[in-house]
């Protein structure tokens, strides 16, 4: 089963108008639709904004449906020139920029478990490579693989976004992929990113955000589309 856990409403929509037999379970006020597409099993949910809210939906997911890989969608902001307005991002790993034990004596976004320290949580490569071959099937935009910062924080400021870029070597950032990028590691289950960029790195507003964000959603549901297709 493939599981695919999205920021906004409008990609959920998007997948669940592709399924058939389709079948709703709520749980903890999450929606979760499960149907067929292409003959396959997918289930997906809107997570809402937040790494606590993805980190739940995940959770969720895994128990519930124990799916054997799940995608984190949605939109990004850039965090380099060269990524603009469009282009997509697909995850090599990512990391929570906002989690910060230095005080401590921890290196920014590590995170401490019961049984490990880790700061970065690596997609699978496997699943990463059909989503980049998906989305080339997208006309006039540029596709990058890398790593994907989360955090609780909608950061606008260019300075901002560039100490992120800096502290990480990131290339977009957002608030969701690493939450369910940590629950996937610790649970087992194979997980990779898709972002499509909705506001630039270097002149962006938050009215920016809000008019490219359904465009963006749309790149994704497409690539989405094309991924299950051929997965």
């Amino acid at each position: 089963m493939l599981g695919f856990i999205c920021a906004l409403s409008i990609e959920v929509e998007g997948i669940v108008n592709l399924m058939e037999n389709k079948e709703e379970t709520t749980v903890a006020k999450i929606t979760y639709h499960k149907g067929k597409i292409f003959g396959k099993d997918v289930v997906c949910c809107e997570c809402g904004i937040g790494k606590v809210n993805a980190a739940m939906s995940t959770q969720i997911m895994i128990d519930l449906y124990r799916p054997d890989v799940i995608i984190n969608s949605g939109v990004a902001g850039s965090l380099s020139g060269d990524i603009r307005i469009g282009d997509i991002v697909i995850s090599d790993d990512c990391v929570q920029h906002d989690m910060d034990g230095r005080e401590m004596g921890d290196p920014l976004g590590q995170v401490q478990f019961n049984d490990e320290l880790r700061t970065y949580f690596p997609a699978d490569k496997a699943t990463a490579d059909k989503l980049y071959d998906a989305c080339q099937t997208i006309k006039d935009i540029s596709v990058f693989r890398g790593r994907i910062a989360s955090g609780d924080i909608f950061i606008a400021s260019h300075n901002r976004r560039q100490r992120v870029a800096d502290d990480f070597n990131a290339l977009a950032c957002e608030m969701e992929g690493a939450a369910v990028g940590t629950v996937c590691y610790r649970n087992g289950v194979p997980f990779a990113i898709l972002r499509s960029i909705s506001d630039d790195f270097n002149n962006n507003e938050l009215m920016d955000y809000m008019h490219f964000r359904e465009i963006a959603a749309k790149q994704s549901i497409q690539a989405i589309k094309e991924f299950i297709r051929n997965d």
